[in-house]
């Protein structure tokens, strides 16, 4: 089904972090010439002569953009400056080297930040351009936002093959947990292990816990990219989410149980809810690459939750799987 890599160079930007692990594990099943993961260190993305040596370095066929900086609300509302350049330029500057080295794809993963704030539920790919986005993460969802006119642009003037994804809150063994960066799930869970260890009678939550929430596990997010790197070629962006929507309230609580924790939720309405409510249409996902997320949520959690509390044997990976019919000088540490 997904013989369009088979002998492929890639290169996967973020393939180190969270997002990136799970897609390049996905991708070693279909043989790929090579999967090139540059890390900053190397390949600093916000220098154009360092995403021109990247280039010459790894003679990809496909490029499948995920390196991003990312964080919760809180990190949104500390950051919103470097959030909006370092999205920006990273994403401008790969994809304009990257059509003039003769890319063949160039796959762009966008955010549902870019919708508007008070977007009608289920959010359809058709209102994107209907309104600002929430304020807290605006700045984050607008340098991805732009991202999206240029693909369409450049297959407008160029014939360059880029496409765009529109991917809802990932959750997953390997997240963030850092408390001053993460998302929501990851940040609940170590607060509510964490109280739980340390025989807390309660837990503090932001905002009021009537905003909602859609969430996709990490490993359907990957195949989702897969698939619609080897069969979607068309300028409008795709929604991949799963298609439900939960509560922050009903999250919270449903984590507390996961973890067997009993103590009361304190919730904090001076801490910003973020957007009233976020789920997405999915239909086109399935229409156009035959996606459709096939882990339940609780499901999801429940093996996140074991791997942030210690068993990691599953879910320890190092920072990309090394492919063994690829030679070493491809693959970027």
């Amino acid at each position: 089904m997904l013989d369009y890599f088979h002998n492929k160079r890639l290169v996967v930007t973020g393939g180190a972090g969270f997002l990136g692990r799970a897609v390049c594990r996905e991708l070693e099943a279909y043989e790929p010439a090579s999967i090139f993961v540059p890390r900053s260190r190397d390949y600093d993305l916000r220098d154009r002569s360092a995403i021109r040596r990247l280039l010459a370095d790894a003679e990809p066929h496909v490029v499948i953009h995920l390196a991003a900086v990312v964080g919760g609300i809180g990190a949104n509302m500390r950051h919103p400056g470097s959030f909006f350049y370092e999205n920006a330029i990273m994403g401008i500057q790969l994809m304009e080297e990257s059509r003039q080295f003769g890319v063949d794809k160039f796959v762009n993963t966008g955010t549902i930040c870019a919708y508007p704030k008070h977007t009608p539920v289920p959010f359809r790919e058709e209102a994107l351009w209907d309104g600002y986005p929430e304020e807290t993460n605006a700045p984050y969802g607008l340098a991805k936002k732009m991202l999206l006119v240029q693909a369409a642009a450049y297959r407008e003037e160029y014939g360059f093959n880029a496409i765009s994804l529109l991917p809802v809150n990932l959750y997953g063994p390997g997240d963030n947990f850092d408390p001053g960066s993460s998302h929501v799930i990851p940040a609940l869970i170590k607060k509510v292990v964490e109280a739980k260890r340390s025989g807390q009678e309660s837990i503090e939550a932001w905002g009021t816990g009537t905003a909602s929430r859609e969430f996709l596990f990490v490993r359907d997010a990957a195949r989702a990219i897969l698939l619609a790197t080897a069969h979607y070629d068309e300028p409008a962006p795709i929604n991949v989410g799963s298609g439900n929507e939960i509560t922050i309230r009903e999250l919270t609580q449903l984590i507390c149980r996961l973890c067997d924790f009993r103590g009361r939720i304190e919730w904090d309405p001076s801490k910003p809810d973020g957007q009233p409510r976020r789920c997405l249409d999915t239909r086109k996902a399935w229409q156009a690459f035959g996606f459709r997320a096939s882990t339940r949520l609780e499901e999801g959690l429940a093996e996140t939750i074991a791997w942030y509390e210690g068993e990691r044997s599953v879910a320890r990976q190092p920072a990309f799987v090394p492919l063994h019919s690829l030679p070493q000088r491809r693959l970027a540490s």
